[in-house]
């Protein structure tokens, strides 16, 4: 059920989340502060503001958004391919077609062990960090971070590499009610660069 504020808090969310790169969550709740409301305001739902940032690219910046995302899906794909024994899953904005300039790439790896992922980062000889984020059951999982140039947008990008293990794979692939599949493999990224 909507609140009366749902639709600006939304609205305000999408600008934050196109021209700075911010996720749903936290660019709802910046929305709250922006707009003077209260911190126990009532969040509009992630499908409301999907809907908002499309308008919103739509409106302001569809043409070089879709160059953004292309180079932001190319890059994506070269790390799944580096990355391809742990069977690499786009997810977020460059997944579901609503990343800008300012967003990161975010790949869930399934792996027979935790570690084997972060060993393969350390004999490629990258630099990464290690944080613990929510995974998408609700867990606390592991985030292994770089900064890769690219050279197409002319900026470091964010690459999170989310560590999940390999029996969670299952539960991945259910598709969202309202906002469809949530991430997809390698193949079906392709399909997406064609």
């Amino acid at each position: 059920m909507k609140n009366e504020h749902d639709d600006t808090i939304a609205q305000t969310a999408a600008q934050l989340v196109v021209q700075e790169g911010l996720e749903y969550r936290d660019a709802k709740r910046q929305a709250i502060k922006r707009l003077g409301l209260g911190a126990r305001t009532a969040l509009p739902s992630n499908a409301l503001v999907e809907m908002a940032v499309r308008e919103y690219i739509e409106l302001f910046c569809a043409e070089e958004q879709a160059e953004q995302l292309l180079h932001l899906r190319r890059l994506a794909r070269q790390w799944m391919g580096r990355l391809r024994e742990f069977r690499p899953h786009l997810s977020g904005a460059v997944w579901r077609g609503t990343a800008s300039e300012h967003s990161d790439i975010y790949l869930q790896l399934f792996c027979e062990d935790p570690k084997s992922a972060e060993i393969e980062l350390i004999n490629q000889g990258l630099r990464y960090q290690v944080t613990r984020v929510r995974g998408f059951k609700g867990e606390d999982v592991d985030a292994l971070s770089l900064n890769v140039q690219s050279t197409a947008l002319s900026r470091y990008v964010g690459v999170h590499l989310m560590i999940y293990d390999l029996d969670d794979i299952r539960g991945a692939l259910k598709a969202d009610p309202q906002m469809g599949s949530l991430r997809g493999d390698e193949q079906a990224l392709l399909r997406l660069l064609e």
